[in-house]
């Protein structure tokens, strides 16, 4: 565990604070992965977005492949942590290069603002 026990529960008080953030004002998250998102980080706060927004190449991943395989005791597809591979599995919204990233957001931002 890299992040280590304090940085851990941290990680817990955060998920807390973004589910009143969303659920009790209404607001909107986006999440935005870059390369690499491992760890506590990806399966804490990283997946509560209302958007979340990959960038391309990127390795996202709770642990990685050489543990995974240990684990399972199997071998894992090469490639299966690619955020082109999640994106068809249904884990990411849009898959966005840096330089338009500014755009989108706020595109993202001017929608959400028109319903609410």
């Amino acid at each position: 565990m890299q992040e280590g026990s304090l940085s851990l529960m941290q990680m817990a008080k955060i998920s807390s604070a973004l589910y009143g953030y969303q659920s009790n004002k209404k607001l909107f998250y986006v999440s935005i992965l870059t390369s690499p998102t491992t760890g506590g980080v990806t399966v804490s706060f990283d997946m509560l977005g209302d958007i979340i927004i990959a960038e391309p190449n990127a390795y996202i991943e709770f642990a990685g492949k050489r543990v995974i395989e240990q684990t399972l005791n199997k071998t894992i597809p090469e490639g299966s942590q690619a955020v082109e591979y999640l994106f068809h599995k249904g884990l990411f919204d849009p898959i966005v290069p840096y330089n338009p990233l500014k755009g989108v957001l706020s595109e993202l931002v001017q929608f959400y603002g028109f319903f609410f």
